[in-house]
């Protein structure tokens, strides 16, 4: 075969390989990318570790706990109840280990923000600043009951009432499609 020949056809298989690559490097979605800078730093994506779950200002217990809602959230129920000054939630699993993980959870999280403690969990929703800031503002009562947890928050402040009805919608996303819904709140 001619060297010629060679080193032309060698020359528009790269530039075909070149074009291909700059082609789907454009096709890739916002979505794609974030994977993609998720793995850079030794925090890949991994449905196992869950590493977006961990903190600046988070336990080991805490992340245990987050893993396992996400892990099990087929098993979790939720009802919501809008209030005209806050919500009313019902949270339930007849999952013992799941069980547990809630109730720390949620009555975990809700200490956090009566003490103005934000865990800045990599994946949280920026729904929960107003929370950490004003957490002072809401009232909250907490019930343990059969299989889960029920509990009622109201404010008298608009903005919270809003974030909190905000918050209620994301977490009941998140029972219904797992960390689906988190990856489809980061990219939006």
């Amino acid at each position: 075969m001619n060297k010629r020949y060679l080193f032309a056809g060698m020359a528009v298989l790269s530039t075909l390989a070149a074009g291909a690559y700059i082609v789907e490097a454009q096709m890739m979605t916002r979505h794609d990318r974030l994977h993609v800078q998720h793995g850079g730093h030794g925090m890949g994506h991994d449905e196992h570790t869950m590493p977006g779950l961990r903190g600046a200002n988070t336990t080991a217990t805490e992340t245990a706990e987050m893993q396992t809602l996400f892990r099990n959230f087929t098993l979790i129920e939720r009802e919501v109840s809008n209030l005209e000054n806050g919500i009313y939630t019902v949270t339930t699993t007849s999952d013992p280990d799941t069980f547990n993980a809630l109730v720390s959870h949620v009555t975990g999280m809700i200490a956090r923000v009566e003490a103005k403690d934000d865990p800045q969990v990599i994946i949280q929703s920026p729904t929960l600043d107003v929370f950490f800031m004003r957490g002072e503002n809401i009232d909250t009562e907490i019930e343990v009951i059969e299989n889960g947890i029920a509990v009622t928050q109201t404010s008298n402040d608009p903005e919270l009432v809003s974030a909190l009805h905000r918050h209620a919608a994301e977490v009941s996303d998140m029972v219904d499609r797992g960390m689906q819904a988190v990856h489809e709140r980061m990219i939006n």
